[in-house]
């Protein structure tokens, strides 16, 4: 490898929140100093005191180590579909849609998962519509898994309480105002992800959790709960394990917070493995995104005469469309393929 003298957990940021949520003086102003620098320099930043406690987060991965623990007919029985919810079976993901040109992009990738988005009753205007993205959840039967739904919704809501409460930050550091995102975010689209990852050695050799890639969100939060597994490879740097203390939360920004920003935030290649032979690891990221039909055109203070927009304005609905049959045997099966990403010129590559 060809390994600096840093390792990641050096290199990337700690951004304590705490003081910002205690109402601190001058504390959003410096939170965001501080978040600018690890976005435009790092793509990931290790977030501490950020009010989701430690009992939560292990009261979430041990209902999905329920969930998971669950025969595979039971957990077919709720297979993905077109709005990216539901379960997902080992092998049936490949890592396609992200900027890397990744080693073994056409491996599958050795992990399960069961999504969820936000919890919308049957009789949401957008449910009885079948609104791409604005579904009624899949659920295993109450008797089946009791209490599951329930933890994971409670999780959901907590997560998204802090996301929301970190956008006046993003705002500061792009210099715009501390509002600017209240109305891209009004009831923002979520999608939960509960990854189950058997141990390496009953895959194929070589083959990872997740393959290199870069995520699709706003920003992805990961609380560090379980088994490590996260590896990044930072600008000027090789693969490393990222280190950071239990109870923490890794956030990273994605594709679509790289192109609204005009490439001026990072979104970071990462990959998942679980190298702890005979031993199961979970991890429960949770992406963060503007409302589904919120067009996303290039921000106002991220482009120049010299530094035109790159991107035409796109929606998550549009986006995911493309992110999603790109990755997800289950999406593809149902709605076909399509080779280019509608946000991006003919003439513009998304690795540009």
């Amino acid at each position: 490898m060809n390994d600096l003298a840093n390792s990641p957990s050096d290199l990337i940021p700690t951004l304590d929140i705490g003081p910002y949520l205690a109402g601190e003086p001058d504390a959003l102003r410096r939170l965001s100093d501080e978040l600018r620098d690890a976005m435009e320099n790092v793509g990931f930043y290790i977030l501490v005191n950020h009010g989701i406690s430690m009992s939560q987060i292990e009261e979430t991965l041990d209902a999905i180590k329920r969930f998971h623990a669950l025969p595979l007919e039971t957990k077919t029985a709720l297979k993905g579909n077109e709005h990216n919810i539901g379960y997902m079976a080992v092998n049936s993901s490949v890592s396609r849609a992200s900027q890397v040109d990744a080693e073994g992009t056409n491996r599958p990738n050795f992990v399960e998962a069961f999504f969820v988005k936000r919890d919308l009753p049957p009789d949401h205007p957008d449910v009885r519509a079948n609104k791409l993205y604005r579904p009624a959840n899949l659920w295993p039967a109450p008797e089946t898994l009791p209490g599951f739904r329930e933890t994971v919704v409670s999780y959901c809501r907590a997560m998204e309480q802090l996301a929301q409460k970190m956008l006046p930050a993003y705002a500061l550091a792009l210099d715009l105002p501390e509002d600017f995102f209240s109305e891209p975010f009004a009831e923002a689209t979520y999608s939960f992800r509960m990854s189950h990852y058997p141990p390496s050695e009953l895959g194929d050799a070589d083959q990872f959790g997740v393959a290199a890639h870069t995520d699709s969100s706003f920003l992805t939060m990961l609380p560090q709960g379980d088994l490590p597994g996260l590896q990044v490879k930072l600008p000027g740097h090789d693969w490393h394990l990222v280190d950071a203390p239990h109870g923490s939360i890794v956030v990273n920004s994605g594709d679509l917070m790289r192109r609204w920003t005009n490439h001026r935030f990072l979104s970071t290649p990462h990959r998942a493995i679980n190298n702890n032979p005979g031993k199961d690891r979970y991890a429960i990221p949770f992406f963060f995104d503007a409302h589904v039909d919120y067009p996303m055109a290039c921000l106002p203070t991220c482009s120049t005469e010299d530094n035109p927009a790159r991107y035409k304005p796109i929606t998550y609905t549009d986006y995911m469309k493309w992110f999603s049959r790109k990755n997800y045997d289950h999406v593809r099966e149902k709605v076909g393929t399509e080779a280019d990403d509608p946000g991006v010129p003919k003439t513009q590559s998304v690795r540009d």
